[in-house]
């Protein structure tokens, strides 16, 4: 009996998402972080909260520069690279003594340092692929669920057992053990590895764009303000979800666990839009997903129980984490395969400035107004907004039928 051959993609799927898990949960971790530095350091909410803004948009930064640099020397590398700089920033942040220090170190390194996964790494799983390639992005994606959903309440107990300086220390350990290894199992699709679609007859052929003509391109900018509209709107609730628990009277480490549901829904939602893309497309499914997505954050105007927030994490984890990998599969199907870690790192330096933004202006809101009112207004609005954006988008050019291949791709 013959068995059929399992495709290394879905290795290179599963480590993307383990050292993306790692990557963006460390990210994140920051809004663990504030409020223990708030305490111990007398530092503003809004000076803290900058790091966020320099977080992604170093992120941005280096989405844009190791995408680029995956496209010519492959996934692999870019990865080595970005867990030793990421180790580097967060032992190095555990011993700052001012805040441009902790700008400097958590802010810019370990910002940098997380681009090199999520663009650059689902970049490099989607050569794998072409039937389940929705299936295989939102499984890379799914690595920033679990990130938040595990490294939240680790950081929250380790900064509870001993301080926040500590678990900065051990978070920083964690990246240099988990990454580094993991990162010799990425490589790219040897000759007669990728599967190779046939051409519907009488189609024109899958066009492949340069670098200038990506970004001379409308839907290029049209899919950038896009998700930097619904990053500048899910990332400030994100962020400050948290402290905003707490300042509703949760327990702190109840309002870890609220982030972890959040990023544990997020999961299920990458994993369901990417089947849902796969079926319906994904211009139709982002619309659904952003129109979820801005309703739960007016939502959040309301929430004040325990109950409440549980239920707001689980459906806005499942919007905000839907949404997410549809992002690439666009790029993917209007620009092709050549430049894809260049026109989606070009994509999510766009969306980074949003998640900056929406990130510093909760607490530029809460230190003016002495809460997150108008920062659930605010971000409902651009919501909205990108919802809006996200119908402009034209048809993708004629995509080849697909033939099956073993393994299933």
């Amino acid at each position: 009996m013959r068995h059929r051959r399992i495709s290394y993609g879905w290795v290179v799927v599963g480590t993307g998402a383990l050292i993306t898990c790692v990557g963006m949960g460390a990210l994140f971790s920051l809004g663990i972080f504030l409020k223990p530095i708030e305490e111990s350091m007398g530092w503003s909410r809004t000076g803290i909260s900058t790091i966020a803004l320099i977080n992604w948009l170093a992120m941005g930064a280096g989405s844009l520069a190791w995408g680029a640099l995956s496209d010519r020397y492959g996934g692999r590398l870019v990865a080595l690279a970005g867990g030793a700089l990421l180790g580097l920033g967060l032992v190095l942040s555990s011993q700052v003594t001012s805040l441009w220090q902790l700008h400097v170190t958590f802010g810019a390194m370990v910002g940098f340092a997380v681009g090199a996964f999520y663009a650059p790494l689902t970049a490099t799983a989607t050569k794998w692929f072409t039937a389940r390639r929705g299936l295989a992005v939102a499984l890379v994606s799914g690595g920033i669920g679990i990130g938040v959903l595990t490294i939240s309440p680790l950081v929250r107990w380790l900064s509870s057992v001993a301080d926040w300086r500590f678990a900065m220390i051990v978070l920083g350990d964690l990246a240099w053990l988990v990454i580094l290894p993991a990162a010799f199992l990425v490589r790219e699709p040897a000759a007669g590895e990728a599967p190779a679609p046939l051409p519907v007859p009488g189609a024109a052929p899958e066009a492949e764009f340069s670098t200038g003509e990506v970004v001379r391109s409308p839907q290029f900018w049209a899919i950038a303000l896009t998700h930097f509209a619904c990053c500048a709107a899910h990332s400030g609730p994100i962020f400050h979800m948290v402290t905003h628990a707490i300042d509703q009277g949760l327990a702190a480490m109840v309002a870890a666990t609220v982030l972890s549901v959040s990023g544990l829904a997020s999961v299920g939602g990458r994993v369901a839009t990417g089947l849902l893309a796969d079926r319906f497309g994904a211009k139709r499914t982002l619309i659904a997903g952003l129109g979820l997505q801005a309703s739960m954050i007016f939502l959040y105007l309301f929430a004040q129980s325990t109950a409440a927030f549980y239920l707001l994490a689980l459906v806005f984890g499942v919007a905000y984490g839907g949404v997410m990998p549809l992002y690439a599969l666009l790029v993917r199907e209007y620009f092709g395969e050549r430049v894809m870690g260049t026109a989606y790192g070009g994509v999510f330096l766009i969306s980074t400035l949003g998640m900056g933004l929406g990130s510093f202006a909760g607490g530029w809101f809460y230190d003016l107004l002495g809460s997150y009112g108008w920062l659930f207004v605010s971000s409902t609005a651009i919501g909205v907004a990108a919802a809006v954006i996200a119908l402009s988008f034209r048809t993708p050019r004629p995509a080849p039928a697909l033939v099956p291949v073993a393994g299933g791709r």
